[in-house]
């Protein structure tokens, strides 16, 4: 009897729900956890596919998104710069609260596909010191403005440790984001 009002309901959201290709891009402030550092500003671009139910919609997506640090190696006094690009996959819920308004929060995967580790003079594109891949949350505001475009602020919370040099750290990212819904 579950199974059936289950399907019955899921066919009454679906024939309810629009779908809709969007992109969005935006600007990053990203940093490790526990740590001293200070933050790396960077980008991030995606596409995302949306179904739009009355109340409540989905929102899977794809994006390239820059993270890691700055800061200055107490030792020898010179600039620290770590760049992490990922690929991050978010699956967001989004409930709107207003017309205009929706909170949003759900899971993040994310590969690592290329690091820059630059500390003073040299550098360093190993990905050897920092796990190819990071398991998160994400957690947000939206809002919906004319001709399809829309603002939002979220951050994105990395729960698996980096074992970054050995050093349990996790991403730690806020975005705005200016996205377009095709």
């Amino acid at each position: 009897m579950k199974k059936l009002l289950f399907l019955i309901f899921s066919i009454g959201l679906i024939s309810t729900a629009q779908a809709q290709f969007g992109v969005r891009a935006g600007y990053n402030s990203s940093n490790f956890s526990d740590t001293n550092f200070d933050s790396k500003h960077g980008f991030h671009v995606g596409a995302y596919y949306k179904i739009d139910a009355p109340v409540v919609a989905i929102e899977p997506g794809i994006q390239f998104t820059q993270k890691g640090y700055t800061g200055m190696d107490a030792a020898s006094g010179d600039d620290i710069t770590e760049k992490v690009n990922y690929i991050d996959v978010p699956v967001l819920v989004r409930v709107n609260i207003l017309p205009i308004v929706n909170v949003f929060a759900g899971p993040q995967a994310s590969v690592l596909i290329s690091r820059d580790y630059e500390l003073g003079n040299t550098s360093d594109s190993s990905t050897e010191v920092i796990k190819g891949y990071d398991i998160g949350a994400v957690l947000g505001l939206g809002v919906n403005l004319p001709l399809g475009l829309n603002l939002q602020a979220s951050y994105d919370l990395g729960l698996s440790d980096l074992n970054y040099f050995d050093t349990d750290v996790k991403n730690r990212v806020f975005k705005l984001s200016l996205g377009l819904d095709l």
